[in-house]
């Protein structure tokens, strides 16, 4: 157990360390030129200047912490069903969890229920906490994960029992790739 709480520390901090420095961590992350960021007070500015936001984050500041708050329940166990890491996850309950948790945005029902939601996006354009949809019960829509980067997602299925993530360019999954849907503006 120790071992896995290690590893699961590691990627976290070696996740963090990445989102930082490609600019997607929010929180307190300067950057070297003025951009657009979340400063405290729920204002936006480019460096610290120019309109507030009237306390709205901005989009890309959600997707950030979707993806972060996602990270987050590696390791947690598989349950059908399931809409809490306490009791287990299942794939939209994870991704319900997430968005509810990280985001502030309900976003409901099955796999093939998100899939109606969220504008479709190219899987060549996917951005962090997009969504992507895959095919693995010879059904439309059956699977869904976050898109992380790097050709990755986490997901919640069943095979082995606990969040992880893949690769959408290799493996089973890679196969199985349906769509991506952006929930963001």
């Amino acid at each position: 157990m120790s071992a896995s709480r290690d590893s699961l520390a590691a990627l976290l901090a070696s996740s963090t360390l990445v989102l930082g420095g490609c600019g997607l961590l929010p929180y307190g992350v300067q950057s070297p030129a003025p951009v657009a960021s979340r400063v405290p007070g729920g204002t936006s500015g480019a460096g610290g200047q120019g309109p507030a936001s009237g306390g709205v984050t901005n989009s890309h500041d959600k997707a950030s912490d979707v993806v972060l708050f996602a990270l987050g329940l590696i390791e947690t166990d598989y349950r059908f069903g399931g809409k809490n890491p306490e009791a287990g996850l299942d794939c939209s309950g994870m991704v319900s969890y997430v968005f509810e948790k990280s985001a502030d945005m309900r976003l409901a029902g099955s796999a093939a229920d998100l899939a109606q939601k969220g504008k479709p996006v190219d899987a060549a354009k996917l951005r962090p906490g997009d969504l992507v949809f895959f095919n693995t019960r010879n059904r439309p829509y059956s699977h869904v994960g976050i898109y992380i980067g790097d050709d990755r997602f986490v997901h919640a299925p069943s095979s082995r029992g606990k969040v992880r993530t893949e690769s959408l360019k290799q493996g089973w999954y890679a196969a199985r790739f349906e769509e991506g849907r952006s929930y963001f503006d």
